[in-house]
């Protein structure tokens, strides 16, 4: 049964891309060239087929052909085991982001239901150092592969947490002005909690099954000043109502989801994340999209596609051959990028190595034979 698969990727005006359309057959892609050529602008044009705000989390008017800005769209042709389907998605400037499946308008939701896409950028790479703000965004991200209904409880909770700490920097203590603000955050935040959890929960089994390469990370989700508990909606709206007098003192609120932290150590050596050298700092990155990765497909059966920019650096030849083996074995449409094309000999034949170069400003692609 085939699997899941971009076939057919066209972009209008979108970053350095005035024009392209690539036509692929499923297998993992690898694109090398210079750097500003234009690799990483192609994975997140992929990245757009799912919720949110892509890989690299820019505004609608930043991804715009310059000096022109006068809108941009990603169309694509993705085949999943049951139907092809046809997503487009596109912005004017100054405007917001649309999309279609099969021609209809859909919500942005939609696209979590039709492609699960995991990706992994050089600008995760101090994930394990970075503040608790960048993983729970990396662990959300990781939920939303399983659920594609989190993405619309985050929307609800932030929305909500806004407007509240918009109450309590205006000193505002109205109790009436806060019941039903709260009711909606403790509903949307328990569907978080209980969303990253079974997410870890998924990992782990993933982990404990595979043998690989990677070492296997510990994943502990923590949380300061009560943020993980309680596990009700009542029980959560009690806990915000109790904590605002301290939360007016602060200026923001204290209890919640959006305090919560990732916390990761390397198994074997019992070491956390943030202590372990850049080399297996990476694996341990590695590792988790992996697992995530081998979750989905114990779920529904279907591998997602993976987005890997700049996989090889800080991997040596051992464990860039081990990678490429797990990804082939997985079945994943995988877009890979490097400065090299002998980054990817270990792939051969099992992808489409692409090279992109920069002639005068314009992007061009040819295919190159491994």
């Amino acid at each position: 049964m085939p699997g899941l698969a971009v076939t057919g990727l066209s972009l209008s005006r979108f970053r350095n891309h005035r024009t392209l359309r690539l036509d692929l057959d499923g297998r993992p892609i690898a694109l090398f060239g210079p750097n500003g050529a234009g690799k990483t602008n192609l994975l997140e044009a992929v990245s757009l087929l799912s919720p949110g705000r892509g890989l690299r989390r820019a505004a609608t008017d930043e991804v715009a052909l310059r000096p022109e800005r006068s809108g941009w769209k990603v169309s694509a042709i993705v085949r999943t085991p049951c139907r092809t389907h046809e997503v487009v998605t596109w912005a004017q400037i100054g405007g917001t982001r649309q999309v279609t499946v099969d021609g209809k308008a859909a919500p942005q939701v939609e696209l979590g239901r039709i492609v699960r896409i995991i990706w992994l950028v050089p600008s995760m790479d101090r994930l394990w150092m970075e503040g608790a703000e960048h993983r729970r965004r990396f662990l959300d991200r990781i939920a939303l592969s399983f659920d594609p209904e989190h993405a619309e409880h985050a929307l609800i909770y932030n929305r909500s947490l806004r407007e509240r700490n918009r109450l309590l920097k205006d000193q505002v203590r109205d109790r009436h002005w806060y019941g039903a603000l709260e009711s909606r955050m403790a509903a949307a935040g328990c569907a978080i909690q209980a969303g990253r959890r079974v997410a870890l929960h998924r990992l782990a089994d993933a982990q404990a099954a595979a043998e690989t390469a990677f070492p296997a990370a510990e994943l502990l989700l923590t949380g300061a000043e009560g943020s993980l508990t309680p596990d009700t909606g009542d029980g959560f709206a009690s806990a915000l109502a109790e904590s605002r007098q301290r939360d007016l003192y602060a200026g923001r609120t204290l209890v919640g989801p959006h305090r919560a932290d990732l916390e990761v150590t390397y198994a074997a050596k019992g070491i956390p994340a943030r202590q372990c050298s850049t080399g297996e700092q990476k694996a341990l990155l590695i590792s988790v999209v992996l697992s995530n990765a081998r979750a989905l497909i114990r779920n529904s059966g279907i591998p997602p596609i993976l987005l890997l920019d700049e996989i090889a650096a800080h991997l040596d030849s051992g464990r860039r051959a081990a990678l490429y083996d797990e990804i082939c074995a997985l079945g994943a449409q995988a877009w890979m990028t490097g400065t090299g094309s002998g980054l990817f000999d270990g792939l051969a034949s099992r992808a489409r190595h692409l090279e992109i170069s920069d002639t005068g400003g314009v992007p061009m692609i040819s295919e190159s034979g491994s």
